[in-house]
């Protein structure tokens, strides 16, 4: 049985992409990026602080790492805290043993409960991102813009003060979008957004209110995708880190083209007792790469970049 030509027939259809929130552009055609110090790949780490409610009502759906067993499900939840109250400290000590830098991806309401914590990431002047309210406030198609607008203006008025500049990045629950959301964190200020991950160097970005970058933040290098869904162990976690910064190293250098390594972590994952020692031979590995690796904060990447 064969597809009706006319199913092919849209308004949009063309060559490249039928929209115009960026343009038609493969990765080896591009001009090529150069980072300081003309080193060829820049590294984005980015540490993930979230809080998953205790009683999610799961509207739009439920992001991995929320509340499964019958209220109220007190082994995910702890499990979820044991990586604000624990686990956050070891990887910023490993990140500081080693001379690395992250920047720090925070839920809103995350900054009212821990305020210790941003005390301590504000003393380490890493960047923050808007990591939206919680881990239960997802933007997906049927949120309507003026909750969603609600969504995103509580959480930078909530981070704010833990930031000696304004909050330029953004990364969502669980990366997820709705229609609006490009255009309403445009609104508010925000430069780059980390959601898309259909590239692997920032991208222009077209909205309704003005342009914003898109900065890949890689799915397939983070620790949860990795080791909590595909159930690699902990040493292949490690080893597919290493793997792909040398092959980020080679393809940069033969090609020319500066290269972006984004590795995405989360505390109640490799920040437990039986990881972390994994954690530290990427940094280890990364710190002996310096003389090669720009490690710079994600809005410094974007700056470059464009």
């Amino acid at each position: 049985m064969s597809l009706d030509h006319g199913y092919l027939q849209y308004p949009r259809l063309r060559h490249g992409m039928d929209h115009d929130r960026y343009g038609w552009s493969m990765l080896a055609q591009r001009p090529a990026v150069r980072w300081p110090g003309d080193r060829p790949l820049a590294l984005w780490i980015n540490l993930s602080l979230e809080h998953f409610p205790l009683d999610p009502k799961g509207e739009g759906f439920k992001p991995h790492g929320s509340m499964v067993m019958p209220y109220p499900d007190l082994r995910h939840y702890t499990l979820r805290d044991y990586g604000n109250r624990v686990g956050v400290f070891r990887v910023l000590d490993a990140l500081e043993r080693h001379g690395l830098q992250a920047s720090v991806a925070v839920n809103g309401e995350l900054a009212l409960r821990y305020p210790a914590l941003l005390r301590r990431l504000k003393a380490r002047a890493a960047e923050l991102v808007a990591h939206g309210w919680n881990m239960d406030s997802v933007h997906h198609g049927g949120l309507s813009p003026e909750r969603e607008a609600g969504y995103i203006a509580r959480t930078l008025e909530a981070l704010a003060p833990w930031s000696d500049t304004p909050i330029r990045g953004w990364l969502s629950p669980a990366r997820s979008q709705s229609e609006n959301t490009p255009e309403l964190l445009r609104q508010a200020g925000i430069e780059w957004f980390g959601d898309w991950v259909n590239d692997e160097l920032p991208y222009a970005f077209a909205t309704a209110h003005g342009p914003l970058t898109a900065l890949p933040l890689s799915m397939e290098l983070e620790d949860r995708f990795i080791v909590g869904e595909n159930l690699h162990a902990e040493s292949e976690y490690a080893d597919q880190m290493i793997d792909a910064c040398e092959f980020l190293l080679e393809e940069a250098q033969r090609s020319g083209q500066g290269r972006l390594l984004a590795l995405s972590l989360h505390p109640w994952v490799m920040g437990q007792p039986h990881r972390i020692g994994h954690l530290e031979r990427v940094f280890a590995h990364l710190a002996g790469r310096a003389a090669l690796l720009w490690n710079a904060t994600p809005s410094q990447i974007v700056a470059a970049a464009r």
